[in-house]
């Protein structure tokens, strides 16, 4: 059989993957979508299914006010002593540089926590605030029962490189905190941007792997060694353990931010993420995916892809049964009492306050709450788009008052990339039809279509999406045939590379329902099912 990477298709980047007795268990960030982290479960390292997602009470997270593409960034998963542990990252300011460019002041704040648990869907500990001294915690637990927390300095200060290191200082398990020194034990090489460390102990040697090069085409996971854990650290003699940096034909790009994993046989594995351009914008409309592949260690001790080339593999051979993923089609009635798995939020840890599924019983209701550009507290429940092409549709019951109100189907990247396909009230209280867009282009555009008059009742409301191109159409009453739009958008806009210049893009693109009510009536909309299908 043949794993046909990437495993976790759509926004899932930063993987941290984990082996306790067969089960392998791999988490991935979720930045400002709620709940906080994704942890999927697998057997054969091919098929892979969603257990968890640990951060998803107020005690624990609240992402309000955090800025795009900020929030949970790369949390780590570990096993020791019977007990699973998570340390992450909460990105609460990203920023442009403050004042004189690239070599200006360059503040940012980045708190890292450790939560825990002692079985992978049970409930996990409220967080244990570490420190902020930068991004990407891991933990490293020792042969002599010691443990120790690493992560990337941040430094903000003017004409300093912003990547400072990779630091370490040992984290007491039992007292709950940090104790001893920190020490910084790797600077990085020429490629700059060190950050997602891992330490991995071997034969006597201290394995470290950082993530190199940015998160963009030039991204690349480096290894270094030291026979001491403070170093001096070595640089693999070969340069990146594995990178699509300067070769524009591979079919996975932006590899990097990698983790190991052995098998029961004793064979490793290296789990990274990547990105998929569209083939005619070269835009990764679906954000940074995980993708797996197996590596060897040499008699020189030092990590290699199997062919010796660092090249990341489309196409894995496998003993596995079960190996690629069939193209989802997956129609929701709401029927449930729980929000199915495949959807997600905004920022809040009080779902309560924007959806319910109990009000109506049979239907999704959302409550009509801020802009759909806030930060703050917005009804909006989406899924990932996983595929290139694909079909998504809804049935909105909903009876606007004013133009401050509106809800429906909307393909969103973040705050200032989006199309808004919605129902909302004229000047007169009619109802009407229109596609709002937000569009990253120089400082940051909008675009609005002309008003579309609709009749009284339920509307489906539908978007087909074929790589760069997107329509958008309805229906009244769900029957009959569907009414398109004249307007063609652009899909590829809301991708990772199309953004406004100094704002951070590390996501991907959801497909969802929304409500808004800025005149604070809170009117809320109904949502009958939501079906996404893969072409």
């Amino acid at each position: 059989m043949t794993i046909r990477n990437p495993i976790l298709r759509g926004f899932n980047p930063d993987p941290s993957i984990v082996r306790v007795g067969d089960d392998y268990y791999l988490a991935t960030s979720t930045f400002e979508w709620m709940p906080g982290v994704q942890i999927h479960h697998s057997r054969d390292l091919a098929d892979w299914r969603l257990v968890a997602r640990p951060l998803n009470r107020p005690s624990q997270i609240d992402l309000r006010g955090d800025p795009d593409s900020c929030g949970v960034w790369a949390a780590d998963l570990s096993y020791v002593g019977g007990r699973f542990h998570l340390v992450y990252t909460d990105v609460k300011r990203y920023g442009r540089t403050t004042v004189d460019g690239a070599v200006g002041a360059s503040l940012r704040d980045f708190h890292n926590y450790w939560v825990w648990s002692d079985r992978i869907d049970g409930d996990w500990s409220d967080p244990v605030h570490l420190n902020s001294s930068g991004f990407d915690p891991a933990l490293f637990h020792d042969d002599d029962g010691r443990s120790w927390l690493l992560n990337m300095l941040w430094d903000h200060r003017p004409g300093r490189p912003r990547f400072g290191g990779i630091v370490v200082q040992e984290l007491d398990l039992r007292a709950g905190g940090l104790t001893g020194e920190r020490r910084n034990i790797f600077g990085g090489t020429p490629l700059g941007f060190t950050e997602g460390p891992h330490l991995y102990k071997r034969d006597g040697w201290y394995h470290l792997l950082v993530a190199e090069g940015g998160t963009e085409r030039n991204h690349a996971v480096v290894m270094a060694r030291s026979r001491h854990l403070f170093g001096p650290y070595e640089v693999h003699p070969d340069g990146p353990v594995l990178t699509a940096q300067g070769r524009p034909a591979a079919a996975l790009q932006r590899t990097g931010h990698g983790d190991l994993v052995d098998t029961l046989a004793g064979a490793t594995w290296l789990v990274y993420l990547c990105g998929r351009p569209l083939p005619a914008s070269d835009r990764c409309v679906l954000g940074r995916e995980t993708a797996i592949q197996p590596v060897v260690w040499g008699d020189d001790g030092w990590l290699r892809t199997r062919d010796g080339t660092a090249m990341p593999m489309g196409e894995v051979p496998s003993d596995a049964t079960c190996a690629t993923a069939a193209p989802i089609d997956e129609r929701t009635d709401f029927a449930g009492a729980t929000l199915p798995d495949a959807f997600q939020w905004l920022r809040t840890p009080c779902p309560d306050d924007i959806f319910s599924l109990s009000a109506r019983p049979g239907w999704l209701r959302l409550h009509g709450r801020e802009t759909i550009g806030s930060h703050f507290t917005q009804s909006l429940v989406a899924r990932r788009q996983q595929a290139f092409r694909y079909n998504a549709e809804t049935l909105l019951d909903y009876r606007p008052d004013t133009f401050q109100q509106a809800a429906g189907l909307v393909c969103y990247y973040n705050s200032s990339k989006f199309h808004y396909l919605h129902i909302t009230a004229d000047d007169d209280g009619g109802r009407v039809l229109q596609v709002l867009s937000a569009l990253p282009v120089g400082d940051g555009t909008s675009a609005i279509t002309a008003p579309i008059t609709i009749g009284a009742g339920p509307v489906a409301l539908r978007v087909e999406v074929d790589h760069e191109a997107l329509r958008c159409g309805y229906r009244v009453g769900d029957a009959g045939e569907w009414e398109w739009l004249d307007e063609t958008f652009a899909a590829d806009l809301l991708s990772d590379e199309a953004t406004i210049a100094g704002l951070p893009n590390f996501t991907g693109t959801f497909v969802g329902m929304a409500c808004q009510d800025v005149s604070g009536a809170g009117k809320p909309a109904d949502f009958g099912y939501f079906h996404y299908m893969e072409r």
